[in-house]
């Protein structure tokens, strides 16, 4: 498998939006951009784009992302109400077990490692 550098271009993407039950308000158009995927469906890197919109996540316990945010604006909140913003050239990490809600401010393209253990 040859390296991957992310200024080649970018894979066709995944469209998708928040499941109804989920979605807080309308469901927003979503975008992923997967650059890398492991064979044993344990890592997924690549590009995310987001229109505004809110939807709630809760990650399993073996389910971790570091994202950055390249444009836009999101916002995340915890089950207790502490939330975070990022903007352009911030960076985080969802930690495994993470419940809360996941708000896009403005659109929104980051960069994100997902990493799935059983």
């Amino acid at each position: 498998m040859p390296v991957i550098h992310f200024s080649d271009p970018a894979p066709d993407p995944a469209e998708d939006r928040p499941a109804l039950s989920r979605a807080v308000g309308t469901p927003p158009r979503r975008l992923t951009f997967e650059r890398y995927a492991s064979g044993d469906g344990g890592i997924s890197m690549g590009d995310w784009e987001c229109e505004p919109g809110a939807w709630r996540i809760a990650f399993h316990d073996g389910r971790h992302e570091f994202f950055q945010v390249m444009s836009g604006r999101l916002r995340i909140v915890d089950a207790a109400g502490n939330g975070r913003e990022f903007g352009p050239g911030d960076a985080g990490i969802i930690p495994a077990g993470f419940i809360g809600t996941f708000e896009v401010l403005e659109r929104v393209r980051k960069r994100y490692a997902m990493i799935d253990r059983p």
